[in-house]
């Protein structure tokens, strides 16, 4: 058993290099598909609403079944959920690539997600069981910064890929990436020999799946459908009394999908509320930025996706740095600076208007690449540093959970507030940019902007108060 812990701790960056591939690549292909949509759309013969289907399938899997792959995780054993997600993951991959109609390639989607969703629920669970705590800030931070680029690398490496080859190369690429991630990892993680005696909670995975489904469709949805419409009603008000029916059932289960008991340590409680509001504020930014850049500054999407490329950028830098840092000085502080400096970078954004250099644009994007960055990483090591060791596959996978949702509700309630100001600001309903009305645009964008900010402040209170109040206690 000595001679083991010795290896693992040995090989641990090795360990470290393998699983960071699995949610880099995942988070890539959340938003590298976004690019190549029309070109897809011309030549599977399907309209934009269709096409959606594509990006729109994905995000509801991964986060309809990331829970469930958690707990199945601490049951059966995170590496080896990992492995098979990354073998599911290229297989969809594949599936995806070679498609040649509308149908297959969702359905390709859908197994591709649940590859993703598999490592996505592992690979935080899997670092922190491998670090050691005065190591764990360093390793989680360069989980964060893999997670950032991935997600925003998407469309500026998903726009060559189309130029130069074709839509189905962004599918592709991955195979051989994750053929040799899924062989380095036979070989390198470490195995697990679990022999849980606990039943998995079928009916509880059931209701919880129905409940992310409907709560993701109707967000992701109403948009197009509208706010008041029925089915959006109808599949909200499923999403409520699902997820209440969820908490009663495993209130009284023998063993429970999801322990809420987690939720009483209030170190872990404000961490993921915190992580909720930062990717939340975050992707304010990611959905309405391109829209400024190019409709209203006029740039080309190249040029949108340089400049865009400077908050990714930032957050590789700083991420490392702060999770260094948590690991010396710890991480609360550090929380609470991310979240102020991403506050700043919001209330500095909502003042960008038509005459405002690049340089400008790029200085304000940094500022908040160097908050994300500052915060992701000490507040993923209080999340996982908060549970005991059996349980750090379901808080990862609330983790990544929190994530997604934070990215869904960022980009509704951006777009909703956006749409709302601008209309009042016109005098008439608008649901979309208005040609050579980029003033009301502007307004629009500053007031989403200014509203993130205060929303980030909230999330520093609640910080805040956790800081004074632990103090006290260890005084």
């Amino acid at each position: 058993m000595v001679h083991a812990e010795q290896d693992i701790n040995n090989k641990r960056w090795l360990i470290l290099a393998v699983v960071l591939i699995g949610p880099f690549m995942s988070t890539l292909d959340s938003s590298i598909v976004n690019v190549a949509l029309p070109t897809m759309a011309n030549k599977l013969e399907a309209s934009l609403g269709a096409i959606q289907w594509v990006v729109t399938s994905y995000l509801i899997v991964i986060a309809s079944t990331i829970l469930i792959f958690g707990r199945i995780a601490d049951l059966k054993g995170k590496n080896q959920v990992y492995q098979f997600g990354f073998l599911i993951f290229s297989i969809g991959s594949l599936l995806c690539g070679i498609s040649n109609t509308l149908t297959l390639l969702i359905v390709s989607r859908i197994v591709q997600a649940i590859g993703a969703a598999m490592t996505m629920s592992c690979s935080q669970a899997i670092i922190t069981s491998v670090f050691p705590g005065n190591e764990r800030g360093r390793a989680l931070g360069l989980s964060g910064t893999t997670v950032a680029l991935g997600t925003m690398i998407g469309p500026p490496l998903g726009g060559v890929m189309v130029g130069l080859f074709n839509w189905e190369s962004i599918f592709l690429i991955n195979v051989p990436i994750g053929a040799v991630a899924f062989l380095l990892g036979m070989k390198l993680l470490p195995k697990e020999h679990k022999e849980s005696h606990e039943s998995f909670d079928a009916v509880g995975a059931v209701i919880f799946l129905i409940s992310i489904v409907a709560l993701f469709w109707a967000m992701l949805s109403a948009e197009t459908l509208g706010w008041r419409n029925a089915y959006i009603l109808l599949s909200f008000a499923a999403s409520v009394v699902c997820l209440i029916g969820f908490y009663f059932w495993e209130k009284k289960v023998e063993h429970p999908m999801l322990d809420f008991t987690l939720f009483h340590n209030k170190l872990f409680t404000v961490s993921i509320i915190c992580a909720f509001i930062s990717f939340l504020a975050i992707f304010c930014t990611n959905i309405i930025h391109p829209f400024y850049l190019q409709n209203a500054m006029k740039t080309s999407p190249s040029q949108a996706g340089l400049l865009m490329m400077v908050y990714p950028i930032t957050v590789a830098f700083i991420a490392p740095v702060s999770g260094y840092l948590s690991d010396k000085i710890g991480s609360e502080i550090l929380t609470m600076l991310g979240l102020l400096l991403t506050a700043a970078g919001l209330l500095l954004m909502s003042f960008l208007n038509l005459n405002s250099s690049f340089i400008s644009i790029m200085l304000r994007l940094a500022v908040l690449g160097a908050g994300n960055g500052l915060f992701q990483s000490p507040n993923n090591s209080l999340v996982m540093s908060s549970v005991p060791r059996y349980k750090l596959g379901i808080a990862a996978s609330i983790n990544a959970l929190i994530r997604n949702l934070g990215m869904v509700f960022g980009i509704a309630f951006s777009l909703t507030l956006l749409y709302n100001r601008m209309s009042y600001k016109i005098g008439y309903s608008v649901a979309s940019f208005v040609d050579r009305r980029e003033d009301i645009f502007i307004y629009g964008m500053g007031f989403v902007y200014r509203t993130a900010a205060v929303i980030c402040l909230a999330g520093i209170s609640m910080t805040f108060l956790r800081y004074i109040k632990t103090k006290k206690q260890s005084q």
